[in-house]
């Protein structure tokens, strides 16, 4: 009779613990690893990618909104993989209040607790679409006997001073470590992705009970004390959405298909128009030029105007000679008559433009203008309102 295997579980972490306040306002209601790319959590493609590569036991560091991320993913079952999370914070009058220990505190804390991570195991950062081979790179990293690695990605020198720039030597091992270094200062254009592999000795390096960052003090403290910490460049699809505008073009690259590991939900109802369910619109009163995302229980008045790259969220109201160009609605936003967006993102009270700059719609008496479709409809405006609602459309 044949042995039966011994199955290996690999483990993994996901990191979710931020406030996510370069997201702002999205990540006022939402943590950012369920900010939705086109309705699916971008979380919930980390695990999907994590369990291609068979790693199926995961910790997730939370915080900010942490109920939120535990009650969408519980305990991972649905997903194919086991979950459990750890809580960084405390209970103020009865309400939680997070206290994120930074990315390494939080791994301490896992491992204090008791020793889940016993071999070679990943660290993801909750907040980026990755197409990335997981098995590759640990084999990379397995080979080289490296207790740290970080995967890299080639970006031009005009952004380098949003992220970690890692310069190697011939052999990959890294020699500096540079987080977010002015374009003048940056020694590389090659960039931390925020995709780790590190051995449990990585623990050792982490200060117990405080706040520890992975980029800022962790990886600078291996390159001083000469670990065998090592970065390997991957040529792999890697869409951060840490910023506002990150955020807007992963949407658009989305319904424009140049990001091809996120499918577009819906029905394709014309080319280049996806709709979810029940979506009422009259199509030959309507000027809709795709690639265009409709989200179910949407309602599009006759005269309005959609030019894409653009997504509706489900269950909005978009009034009769209302214009959407190239813009980001989510759900349950009422557009009113006449309105034009353009390059713009509305969530909830707040409208926000390509480069992040926020308008509280309601602060600014313009909720006449954006307001929620669940509400009665407001009244019509007048022409001083519309002056002011030009504002929104410089």
């Amino acid at each position: 009779m044949a042995e039966i295997e011994e199955r290996i579980f690999m483990k993994a972490m996901i990191l979710a613990a931020g406030k996510g306040t370069r997201v702002r306002p999205i990540t006022h209601t939402i943590p950012k690893p369920l900010i939705p790319i086109l309705q699916k959590p971008v979380m919930e493609f980390l695990l999907e990618l994590l369990r291609q590569h068979g790693f199926d036991q995961i910790m997730v560091n939370v915080s900010h909104l942490a109920e939120e991320i535990e009650s969408y993913f519980r305990d991972g079952q649905r997903f194919g993989v086991q979950i459990a999370y750890s809580f960084e914070g405390r209970i103020v009058d009865g309400d939680l209040v997070g206290e994120a220990l930074g990315s390494a505190g939080g791994l301490r804390r896992i491992q204090d607790f008791n020793p889940f991570f016993d071999d070679t195991f990943v660290v993801l950062c909750g907040d980026a679409l990755i197409d990335l081979d997981l098995t590759k790179a640990v084999k990379w990293h397995k080979e080289k006997g490296a207790i740290a690695t970080i995967i890299t990605k080639s970006v031009p020198k005009d952004v380098v001073s949003s992220y970690g720039v890692v310069v190697t030597d011939d052999e990959g091992r890294i020699k500096i470590f540079q987080e977010k270094p002015s374009i003048e200062e940056a020694l590389s254009t090659n960039i931390n992705t925020g995709i780790y592999i590190f051995e449990p000795e990585i623990i050792d390096y982490i200060p117990p009970n405080q706040q520890y960052d992975i980029g800022g003090e962790l990886f600078p403290q291996l390159v001083e004390k000469g670990a065998p910490f090592y970065a390997v460049n991957m040529d792999f699809e890697w869409v951060d959405i840490g910023k506002v505008p990150d955020y807007w073009h992963a949407i658009r690259g989305v319904l424009q298909r140049e990001i091809k590991n996120v499918e577009i939900p819906g029905i394709e109802v014309k080319p280049g128009i996806y709709t979810g369910l029940n979506v009422s619109v009259n199509w030959d009163k309507v000027n809709i030029t795709g690639p265009v995302y409709i989200g179910g229980m949407t309602h599009i008045e006759d005269g309005a105007t959609i030019i894409g790259p653009s997504m509706i969220g489900p269950n909005c109201w978009i009034c009769k000679g209302a214009t959407v160009e190239n813009s980001v609605i989510f759900e349950y936003s009422r557009l009113g008559p006449g309105v034009r967006l353009v390059d713009k993102l509305v969530f909830g009270r707040y409208c926000v433009d390509k480069t992040g700059a926020t308008i509280d719609v309601q602060a600014a008496a313009l909720d006449w203008l954006i307001t929620d479709s669940r509400q009665s409809p407001p009244h019509e405006h007048n022409n001083q309102q519309q002056v002011i609602a030009d504002l929104l459309n410089q």
